[in-house]
């Protein structure tokens, strides 16, 4: 009887020890790494079927958006290009203003302080506003991006810099809030902000897109942004509020940046 005992001590002992090493084996196996992914592209054409049931439950959701999209909310007499003027264009302007607008009194709100000007890209402007009804569509074709305003501190000095760059780029980047002057010769006649001249040693608030402050365009004067306050007001956003806040729109190319002749 003792001897049975002793062999059923031993067969668990056994037991015990074949299950602890194959636990600590376990414990000790490596840590998997991906060494190569692949994957192929798959053309969506013709081929593929719409799934009744699945297009049964988005089509009221994609009505209602087609519907708010397609809905007029003001009016355009003539057609509005950036391409229509040589420093200033009537779309460049209608969306510097718009900016400027729409964000000041967010931006004061938080701040205390007020937009001084505005600056935006050419490109950032991706089609016409045609003549007749402006729709909230009319806003995601001419800003399709999810750009929003940022608004950097920068001092008098940096905004030299910022005239200098869009003299060498020759190119109609919209701008509010500023009146600047070239010479034949293309130097700087006037550069005034808010009507006032440029006060070197100042700070100044400029609104812009969060794309142009990432360096986009190759706009580094705006690394010397003393602060930097995202608003999260998409640029889009700031058209369609105020597209449905007029009837008619009516921008014009005029003498905020042009050059004597």
């Amino acid at each position: 009887m003792a001897k049975l005992k002793h062999f059923g001590y031993l067969k668990i002992q056994h037991y015990v020890i074949f299950v602890t090493l194959f636990y600590l084996g376990s414990c000790n196996t490596e840590t998997e790494q991906v060494t190569k992914l692949t994957g192929k592209q798959i053309a969506i054409d013709s081929s593929y079927q719409i799934v009744d049931s699945i297009q049964k439950f988005i089509q009221p959701y994609h009505d209602r958006v087609e519907g708010i999209l397609d809905s007029v909310v003001a009016y355009a007499p003539y057609t509005i290009s950036k391409t229509d003027g040589i420093y200033n264009t009537t779309a460049g302007n209608l969306m510097a203003d718009i900016v400027l607008s729409e964000t000041n009194s967010v931006f004061k709100k938080r701040t205390g302080n007020s937009i001084d000007l505005v600056l935006l890209n050419h490109g950032g402007i991706r089609a016409i506003i045609s003549k007749g009804n402006v729709t909230a569509r009319t806003a995601y074709e001419v800003m399709p991006f999810e750009n929003t305003v940022v608004v950097v501190e920068l001092k008098g000095k940096s905004l030299l810099k910022m005239v200098d760059y869009l003299i060498k780029s020759k190119r109609a980047h919209p701008v509010a809030g500023v009146q600047i002057i070239l010479n034949k010769d293309t130097t700087v006649n006037t550069f005034t902000i808010g009507g006032k001249p440029l006060d070197i040693d100042k700070s100044y608030f400029v609104a812009t897109s969060d794309y142009l402050v990432k360096g986009g365009d190759n706009m580094n004067f705006f690394k010397d942004a003393l602060s930097i306050t995202e608003t999260n007001y998409k640029i889009r956003n700031t058209m369609i509020d105020f597209f449905s806040k007029i009837d008619t729109l009516s921008p014009k190319i005029d003498l905020r940046y042009y050059q004597l002749q």
